[in-house]
């Protein structure tokens, strides 16, 4: 496909893709086929020789629609919805033409400054507490992360490192391994099933703790399991509270559960995924209050604000520190190597 062509089958990729929005109403919003209907239609192997863009489309729309659930539908209501919008698919069209990966200023300067500034644009939105900031060059800030999942495993090796590095400052004859069969982290009984699969990732026990009346992890309970565990020698270090849970948006109480966090010398991290583009709402924000005892916190702009999947908004008040624990472990594994 040279440039001349790329500039017409884009005009026409576009009527395509404007054709289908508008008229997905039309569409069935569950596809009516059967596990493994895919396979028999299509080549059993890819083709030596290209199709023409005419046939391509042909099959996406004769076999692959009827194979489509229709997310954006009007009639869908089985997840929570993942956002798009005309803007967001041509920014996206942009970004795989520039090409770049910003996993560092010298990848690509704008790239990463411009993540920076965006993230600090939306920090403000939601009127996050200034040391969630960069614009300071404080040790806060933003980072773009592929989905809530893998923000709460971010947060959580975070703090695991954390904990590592001060008791073995604390006690140098402490091994890693001799810790980490040590460690507890907490959430909701009602938390999504990323937090338990985080604990799993990390290799560290987390408990459940049983919500309230109204589905919230309460100070009460979350103390008494502290208690609990610190009595039968294992070391409480990591705490997610949730912000509107999967399961019936119900949220856990900051405002108790931070001051424990703060006091015991363990990492909160907010997972707002679903209910956190509410708050840029005024009459919404309440639900934020709490948010400063806070060492991370994330939302996900793909569900509610209209951005194309993935965009999960993650930041923390620790984001310099935890950057220089990343580039510890990567000297330590090089040292290891060699």
């Amino acid at each position: 496909m040279n440039t001349s062509e790329f500039r017409r089958r884009g005009k026409e990729m576009v009527d395509y893709v404007a054709n289908y929005m508008e008229g997905i109403e039309g569409r069935q919003v569950y596809p009516d086929v059967e596990p493994g209907y895919l396979r028999p239609l299509i080549p059993a192997a890819a083709p030596e020789e290209p199709d023409t863009f005419e046939d391509i489309i042909n099959d996406v729309e004769k076999i692959i629609m009827p194979g489509v659930t229709h997310w954006h539908s009007p009639y869908f209501f089985a997840y929570f919805p993942t956002a798009s919008s005309y803007p967001a698919m041509l920014a996206d069209m942009l970004c795989g033409a520039i090409g770049c990966i910003g996993f560092s200023w010298a990848a690509s300067p704008a790239c990463t400054e411009l993540e920076t500034v965006m993230m600090d644009w939306l920090g403000k939105m939601l009127e996050l507490p200034k040391s969630f900031l960069a614009e300071k060059a404080g040790e806060g800030g933003g980072v773009i992360q592929g989905s809530a999942s893998e923000a709460t495993l971010v947060a959580l090796l975070a703090a695991r490192t954390k904990v590592i590095h001060r008791l073995q400052a604390a006690s140098p004859e402490l091994t890693q391994a001799a810790i980490m069969e040590k460690l507890v982290a907490y959430s909701s009984d009602q938390a999504h099933s990323s937090v338990e699969r985080a604990g799993l990732i990390g290799g560290v026990k987390l408990k459940a703790i049983p919500s309230d009346g109204n589905f919230a992890m309460r100070a009460s309970a979350l103390q008494e399991a502290l208690e609990r565990d610190k009595a039968a020698g294992l070391i409480p270090f990591f705490v997610v509270a949730t912000l509107g849970t999967t399961t019936c948006c119900s949220f856990d109480n900051l405002l108790e559960v931070g001051p424990i966090c703060n006091k015991e010398d363990m990492w909160l991290h907010v997972d707002a995924a679903y209910a956190g583009s509410a708050f840029i709402c005024p009459e919404f924000r309440h639900l934020l209050n709490g948010v400063e005892f806070a060492d991370s916190f994330n939302f996900n702009p793909h569900k509610w604000l209209l951005v194309n999947f993935d965009c999960s908004a993650m930041w923390s008040r620790q984001l310099v520190r935890m950057l220089r624990l990343k580039k510890t472990c990567l000297v330590s594994a090089v040292v290891r190597r060699s």
